[in-house]
């Protein structure tokens, strides 16, 4: 898959969402999670989507990543669409080709940071590319740290772990759900930088829930969802932009 950005640049899609629509229960208890959202989230690419609380956001990323199903529309990972994969199917996709960051950092408390790191290639039964770990541990400063259990070591560096986790096996597309809320600004700016790092060094592709105007702008662009829907989008985000972005859509909100 390709699409054509707004810079005119012709750029690989690693996923893809087309008139995707999540609807829970019926009747008066319906409610209407996505509505008809089409995005695409190409490779090499930052994005980060956003939106206030009950938008959609959540539930567009895990629809995406494959955590949780959809009622219409289709999502593609590369040229794998979701909906027509089995549960072995999707658990074996997730595996090999996707990577996850969530606000927990979901560490092992018996293993080791480098345990922990090779966890899913261990289980999948597939020996990590030493030259590359390697690389993904010199980027996020884990290389004295890798004998230390998740207790031994502070919340920025166990989340740090995570995001070595998720790089470590190369996979097509990282999501990370809120990966900074648990941390200090400081920590989080430090993971902030890994994952923008890894998208302009080592080529990969994140999407990133947050609420977090100062974190969305480490991406290199925005997606923001208002009930349900893809409202607005914007390119080489700041603070500033994003925080404008919100406060208009919430003016909007409070006058509807």
């Amino acid at each position: 898959m390709t699409t054509t950005s707004t810079t005119g640049r012709t750029t690989a899609v690693a996923a893809r969402a087309a008139e995707l629509s999540k609807i829970y229960g019926q009747g008066e208890t319906r409610v209407v999670a996505l509505d008809r959202v089409s995005v695409d989230f190409r490779q090499a690419e930052f994005t980060a989507i956003m939106g206030p609380s009950g938008s959609g956001k959540s539930t567009l990323m895990h629809c995406v990543a494959g955590l949780d199903s959809f009622s219409s529309g289709s999502v593609r990972i590369g040229e794998t669409e979701l909906g027509s994969l089995k549960d072995k199917q999707l658990t074996r996709l997730r595996r090999d080709k996707i990577g996850f960051i969530f606000q927990a950092f979901n560490l092992l408390p018996t293993l080791t940071a480098l345990e922990n790191i090779t966890l899913p290639m261990d289980i999948a039964g597939r020996k990590p590319d030493k030259e590359w770990l390697d690389r993904v541990i010199g980027m996020v400063g884990l290389s004295d740290r890798l004998s230390h259990r998740p207790s031994q070591l502070s919340g920025g560096q166990q989340q740090r772990v995570a995001v070595a986790r998720a790089l470590a096996s190369k996979p097509e597309i990282i999501f990370g759900d809120e990966p900074t809320g648990n941390l200090d600004s400081r920590s989080g700016a430090e993971v902030l930088g890994f994952l923008r790092n890894s998208v302009r060094e080592l080529g990969q592709t994140v999407v990133m829930v947050t609420h977090d105007p100062v974190a969305a702008a480490y991406a290199d662009r925005v997606v923001f969802l208002a009930d349900g829907r893809i409202v607005d989008e914007i390119q080489d985000p700041t603070a500033d932009s994003v925080l404008d972005l919100m406060k208009r859509f919430d003016a909007k909100g409070r006058t509807s």
